[in-house]
């Protein structure tokens, strides 16, 4: 498969043109804090708090988790939502790479200093305020990356897949064998292991996660698991059922799910694994009929199934014992989860962007509206015991909600602006009692600037009181095929 041509050489007239766009974008966040400070009278809901210096969420671990447990951040909330640029990334050597014919960009990754970025064959670390664009390091990799994870760990590590470019010119030219396992905050790359038998990996099959301890990857007709430590093999599906594993869920705990017999009567399973041995601790099995199934959450287990087609149908709730708890109708579509959205490979069975699972409740968004003057769309939280639902978070006219992450017990939620005079802005919400907190406003107006607040061509982090836009897909202005494009921005609080 092909990711697009090699970068080519870097201009001193592109260097000129990149530091225009740098400046313009930092003029439009100085034009944006005026447009702001009336925007905040304007509208009330920003200036909600829960007090300086307070976590956004309510729920508190009763210990220190590990370090290599996968990280479960519980934002605070700001002495001043208004935003300021943190990050202005720009990626060069773009001409001749066109939108037909993209640069594919798969993953995106925060730690206290580091935005960490995903860029066909390489890492890029990049330094987060007040150095704007500076690297902190390239960690180039054995080929192009073909499946990532969100999953992070407590000390700030992650892994990719890769596709060895030793093979160029071969049969198994696209083959995708290759874990390695990243230490974010400085590039290092700690391990790498070769997947065993694994000819039939590929970019659209292979499904990458984490849980504590362990690196789990799954290909279709294979699947293998790896000690974080050192990268030591702990087991893999031959050792395991003759059904075949096509992905996992990690995060809290591990849910494999399985693919038995052959079209036109294939039907799923899901396992709930122990990581360390992948022995099954308990197994579900949906309706005959089936036609696709996502893992949402492991931790507690969601499914969501298409029962007709490729679109979600239904959300299923277990409990930790796997057993059946609640059917969440879809509405013949009203809702958008958005599982197997976007790019279609770099591992879809755990991504559902479109929804977010908290210990309590499932918050799924609504298709956009069409209605003049009315939502663009909402959020509705259901109890995951019931079914049920608890709440509802709504748009507005011109600015949509988007699930992000749960910051405790308060789902995360990105407000795009289409108005000139409404903000963009991430707010905690609270489904318990409605109350809505700002953690950062700023204006993502102006160009290129835009495009980046699209949650369906880019990967939107936040971490640490920051966020961060970051293009999934790369291509060269066709009127500057030579000029840097703009592929990532980073916004923090001002105050």
């Amino acid at each position: 498969m092909s990711f697009g041509p090699p970068p080519s050489v870097f201009t001193q007239s592109s260097l000129t043109a990149h530091d225009k766009r740098k400046r313009y974008r930092k003029r439009l966040f100085g034009i944006a804090a005026a447009v702001l400070a009336v925007a905040l009278g304007v509208f009330g809901w920003l200036l909600t708090r829960a007090g300086d210096g307070e976590p956004s969420g309510t729920h508190q671990e009763a210990a220190a988790p590990a370090a290599d447990e996968v990280r479960d951040t519980v934002e605070k909330v700001p002495a001043a939502p208004e935003g300021q640029v943190v990050v202005d990334h720009n990626e060069e050597g773009l001409a001749g790479v066109t939108e037909s014919h993209p640069r594919y960009a798969p993953g995106t990754w925060a730690t206290g200093k580091i935005l960490a970025k995903g860029v066909a064959d390489r890492i890029v670390g990049i330094k987060v305020e007040p150095h704007y664009d500076e690297t902190a390091w390239t960690l180039k990799l054995d080929g192009h990356i073909c499946a990532t994870s969100s999953h992070v760990t407590v000390d700030g590590r992650t892994a990719v897949v890769v596709q060895p470019a030793k093979r160029k010119g071969t049969a198994g030219a696209g083959i995708c064998d290759e874990v390695v396992f990243v230490d974010l905050n400085n590039g290092k790359k700690l391990w790498q292991s070769s997947m065993p038998s694994a000819n039939s990996a590929f970019v659209t099959n292979t499904n990458l996660t984490l849980t504590k301890g362990v690196v789990a990857v799954a290909w279709g007709e294979g699947s293998v698991a790896y000690d974080m430590k050192n990268g030591k093999q702990l087991w893999n599906s031959a050792t395991r059922s003759k059904c075949e594993d096509q992905g996992f869920a990690g995060g809290r705990a591990l849910l494999a799910l399985e693919r038995c017999g052959d079209a036109p009567d294939t039907t799923y399973q899901v396992e709930k694994l122990d990581p360390r041995t992948g022995k099954a601790q308990w197994t579900y099995k949906p309706a005959p009929g089936i036609k696709s199934v996502y893992l949402p959450s492991s931790e507690p287990p969601v499914l969501a199934v298409a029962a007709g087609d490729t679109s979600v149908t239904d959300l299923i709730t277990l409990d930790d014992k796997g057993r059946h708890l609640a059917t969440i109708s879809m509405d013949s579509g009203a809702y958008d989860p958005k599982c197997g959205d976007g790019m279609g490979f770099f591992g879809v069975v755990e991504k559902c962007p479109g929804m977010v699972v908290g210990r309590s409740q499932v918050f799924v968004m609504s298709k956009d509206q069409t209605e003049i003057d009315q939502p663009e769309n909402w959020i509705v939280a259901f109890d995951i015991k019931t079914g049920k639902t608890e709440g509802k978070i709504d748009g507005r006219a011109q600015s949509p909600v988007f699930p992000l992450r749960m910051g405790g017990d308060d789902l995360l939620v990105y407000r795009r602006s289409f108005s000139d005079i409404e903000p963009d802005a991430v707010v905690s919400w609270n489904p318990r009692t409605g109350k809505e907190t700002a953690l950062l406003v700023f204006s993502l107006s102006g160009g290129d600037n835009h495009m980046l607040g699209d949650p369906e061509q880019s990967d939107i982090v936040v971490e640490r009181g920051r966020v961060f836009f970051a293009k999934q897909e790369l291509s060269a202005d066709p009127k500057h095929p030579k000029d840097p494009v703009l592929s990532a921005l980073g916004v923090g609080s001002a105050g």
